[in-house]
């Protein structure tokens, strides 16, 4: 018996193949956090949620930044710590729009990866949670 989920039951937004854009603040929002504090957080998030924590996007070049996706609308409810940045409608601090790259669930997707991938029960990971865990790792 196959208990993958399909690709019909996980959000729209998830291409099928390789990685896309889609715009922030319509599909979701997004906190963005570099490096070993990314990881730091999405590890306490995972551990937390016994590894259930909702997506979570990992980009393996540059500054190695984690994406942590939220409901639309959702990012503006917390007043994030640096170097937390927030990403919405008005694309976080500074204006204008933001994008994030969102990998396919199998595959090529280098350099985009799942962290924690989206599923059915969990589509987003939830915002106050994600406050809490960036408070205490970042604090």
């Amino acid at each position: 018996m196959n208990s993958r989920k399909s690709l019909d039951t996980l959000p729209h937004w998830v291409p099928a193949t390789g990685h896309a854009l889609r715009h922030v603040g319509v599909h979701f929002d997004a906190v963005r956090i570099a490096g070993f504090l990314g990881e730091d957080v999405a590890y306490r998030l995972m551990e937390f949620t016994d590894f259930r924590a909702g997506p979570i996007v990992r980009a393996e070049t540059g500054p190695q930044y984690h994406y942590f996706l939220l409901p639309p609308g959702a990012a503006a409810g917390h007043a994030w710590p640096a170097p937390a940045r927030a990403l919405g409608r008005s694309g976080g601090a500074g204006g204008g729009e933001a994008f994030v790259g969102i990998p396919a669930l199998y595959g090529v997707t280098w350099p985009l990866g799942w962290r924690s991938r989206p599923t059915e029960e969990d589509p987003f990971v939830e915002p106050g949670l994600l406050y809490e865990m960036a408070v205490r790792a970042l604090a």
